[in-house]
């Protein structure tokens, strides 16, 4: 397709949804964005805003590793209120069990150029002398960051249209075939290609995605500056977080630049109400004051809950859709979708465009989920 001569419609416009509207935008694309609720809505203002490098599967550190190096070249551009901090992430060991499990991320991470950092237990206390005594150490990975996402969508769809985007919030499209939108409305907007970058609604626009809603909780309290320096992960986060199918809590405390701190995480997959569940809050919470005893003290002012689209592999759905021609995917990030949103937006349009990719778009083809197979 010609740049200039193709429209592209792009459904939702989370932080996903708003990284492909200004990324075929800068491309020259007549686009269209339709968003039912407000930009940055959903699943963007629920998540805890990290852009990390992960290890769960080489394909996973593939997307998240090109991402984080597109948010670093991209933040010296975005608006102070975007909140962008380098604090980099620990992963805490809380015995000599996990403290092996260093040794093999480390090895792993360096064999691919990210910069890292073992820790003893000494050491780990020196970077955060409020985790709790006797931790075994930790990885400290210097790269990782976070930002404030709701804050960083708005403003790709502001680019996006100054460089003649169309935003129609308060819209909903009824119908998403192939290059064929439909509005609840009756309204049908003729385009070249479609983008469904729904999030957890990806799958009602097409109904064979392998796509579930995951539920998360967050706490953020009051203002305390200093009171953690990194992000803090537990080493069993993966497994905690990721690998069961059962409810399950991992402790997950990021600092704010505000002084605040945000408290995770949870994950759910059999409840269907955006409702505060009180159980999983406690254990939650219990979590992360066994990683950080002083936490009990501080006041929270707020919780809320999100859901994440989820696909079986753990890995998003990028590119075109089969048997739909025109239709493509920008869906199914889970957790990862702020960290992953830039890179998911760039290998999009090289797609589209037949270009060459920065990394192999194999893995994360819709097709292997139409297929039943999985790359990871």
């Amino acid at each position: 397709m010609r740049r200039r001569d193709g429209r592209v419609v792009i459904v939702g416009a989370g932080i996903v949804g708003a990284a492909c509207a200004w990324a075929f935008a800068i491309e020259g694309f007549d686009v269209v964005v339709i968003e039912p609720r407000l930009v940055g809505g959903g699943a963007t203002a629920a998540g805890m805003g990290h852009v990390v490098v992960m290890d769960d599967s080489e394909a996973q550190f593939a997307l998240t590793r090109y991402s984080q190096q597109l948010w670093a070249a991209l933040a010296p551009s975005l608006p102070g209120a975007a909140d962008v901090d380098r604090c980099g992430t620990i992963w805490v060991a809380a015995d000599e069990e996990e403290l092996e499990q260093v040794d093999g991320k480390r090895t792993y991470y360096q064999e691919r150029d990210v910069p890292v950092e073992p820790l003893d237990g000494e050491k780990l206390a020196r970077y955060e002398p409020n985790l709790r005594p006797g931790l075994a150490g930790g990885l400290r990975v210097p790269e990782d960051g976070v930002v404030y996402a709701p804050v960083v969508a708005a403003w790709l769809i502001e680019q996006a249209g100054q460089r003649g985007a169309t935003i129609r919030l308060g819209a909903t499209v009824a119908e998403l075939e192939g290059a064929r939108v439909t509005l609840e409305d009756g309204e049908k907007i003729a385009c070249d290609l479609a983008v469904n970058a729904a999030g957890t609604g990806a799958a009602r626009l097409t109904p064979s995605l392998a796509i579930r809603p995951r539920k998360g909780h967050l706490v953020i309290t009051d203002r305390y500056p200093r009171f953690v320096r990194h992000q803090l992960v537990e080493l069993g986060y993966l497994k905690s977080a990721h690998e069961s199918e059962e409810d399950s809590v991992a402790f997950n405390v990021q600092p704010r630049p505000t002084g605040q701190l945000l408290l995770g995480s949870s994950r759910q997959f059999a409840e269907e109400t955006a409702d505060v569940d009180l159980a999983i809050l406690r254990r939650m919470v219990r979590r992360a004051i066994e990683f950080l005893p002083g936490l009990a003290g501080l006041t929270a002012l707020r919780v809320w809950t999100g859901f994440r689209a989820a696909t079986p592999d753990k890995l998003p759905l990028i590119g075109p859709y089969p048997g739909q021609p025109g239709l493509y995917l920008a869906t199914g990030h889970e957790g990862l979708g702020i960290t992953t949103s830039l890179g998911t937006a760039r290998l999009l349009v090289d797609c589209v465009l037949g270009r060459p990719t920065a990394i192999p778009l194999m893995p994360y083809l819709p097709a292997r989920v139409v297929a039943g197979v999985s790359h990871a």
